[in-house]
C-alpha cells in the first residue's frame, strides 16, 4: 500500500461539497442495496443517516469509505473523482465503527504507530502523543488494548481514525455497546474534533443522531426518502415522517 508521502498532493476544491453522489447503484445479484442514490454533503456538515435494517446504510457508508465500488453512478469526495482516484483520497478519510478495528495484543501507542505508518511510511511520534492526550489515554499508552474497556477502545478508535488528520470522518454505529457514561465521553471527544471536518454517521438511534446532525438523510429500500438540513425541522415531525415512510425501524 503506498504511503501518503508517495502520493502526489491533491488540489482540493475548497468550495466543493465534501461529498457529492449521483445515481449510486450497488447491486448484489438481483438485489439492489443502493438504487439510484443522490447525495450532497456540504463541507463541515454533520450528516446522520437513518433507516431500518437492510435499507442500504452500511452499503452507502462503504462506498463513501472507498472500501467498495458502486455498480454504477458518480461519486466525488472533496471535489475529487473518488472512483477514478481512490488511492489519492483514502489518506483524507477516517472511519470509526462499532468495531474498534484495533489490535488487542498491541499497546495503545503501538496501534497508533501502526496506522500512522500506513499513511506516512513511519510513525509520527508527536502526532501519536497528541492524540493519546486528546482521548485521555496517555496514561495507558503502553498497555495492551485487550485490557481496555469497550469505552476506552472506542476512545482509542477516535485517535486511530484521526491519525492521518482526515477531512472526512465516517461513523458506523459508533455508540453501539457503550454505556451512558462512555457515550457521554465519546460525545465530548467528537465535539472536540468537529472543527474543519465533515462527519457522516450511520445511526439506529433517531433522537441521538438527529441531535448531533446539521443534516439528515433517511434511506429505505436503497433509496433516499429524505435529505435535508435539520435546522427548522421539528424532531417529532421528523420521527413521524420516518415511521410513516419506513415503518417501525427505530432502535
Amino acid at each position: 500500500m503506498p504511503s501518503a508521502r508517495d502520493i502526489p498532493a491533491l488540489a482540493f476544491d475548497a468550495a466543493a461539497p465534501a461529498v457529492r453522489a449521483r445515481g449510486l447503484v450497488k447491486q448484489f445479484g438481483r438485489r439492489r442495496a443502493l438504487d439510484g442514490v443522490d447525495l450532497e454533503v456540504p463541507a463541515g456538515a454533520f450528516l446522520s443517516i437513518f433507516g431500518p435494517n437492510g435499507a442500504g446504510k452500511t452499503t452507502l457508508l462503504r462506498q463513501l469509505a472507498l472500501l467498495a465500488r458502486p455498480t454504477r453512478g458518480e461519486l466525488s469526495i472533496l471535489g475529487i473523482d473518488a472512483l477514478a482516484e481512490p488511492e489519492r483520497l483514502r489518506p483524507r478519510i477516517g472511519l470509526i465503527s462499532h468495531r474498534s478495528m484495533l489490535y488487542g495484543d498491541l499497546s495503545a501507542a503501538e496501534n497508533l504507530a501502526f496506522f500512522s505508518a500506513l499513511y506516512d511510511g513511519e510513525p509520527q511520534r508527536s502526532r501519536i502523543d497528541e492524540l493519546l492526550r486528546l482521548v485521555e489515554l496517555d496514561h495507558r499508552r503502553n498497555d495492551a488494548v485487550r485490557t481496555f474497556s469497550r469505552g476506552m477502545q472506542q476512545r482509542l478508535s477516535i485517535a486511530r481514525a484521526l491519525v492521518n488528520d482526515p477531512a472526512l470522518v465516517l461513523l458506523d454505529e459508533p455508540y453501539s455497546g457503550l454505556d451512558p457514561h462512555a457515550a457521554e465521553i465519546f460525545d465530548q471527544l467528537i465535539g472536540r474534533v468537529r472543527a474543519d471536518r465533515t462527519f457522516i454517521m450511520v445511526s439506529h438511534d433517531l433522537e441521538k443522531g438527529f441531535s448531533m446532525a446539521t443534516h439528515a438523510l433517511i434511506l429505505a429500500r436503497g433509496q433516499v426518502v429524505l435529505s435535508a438540513p435539520v435546522a427548522g425541522i421539528d424532531f417529532a415531525a421528523f420521527r413521524d415522517l420516518y415511521l410513516a415512510t419506513v415503518g417501525m425501524g427505530v432502535a
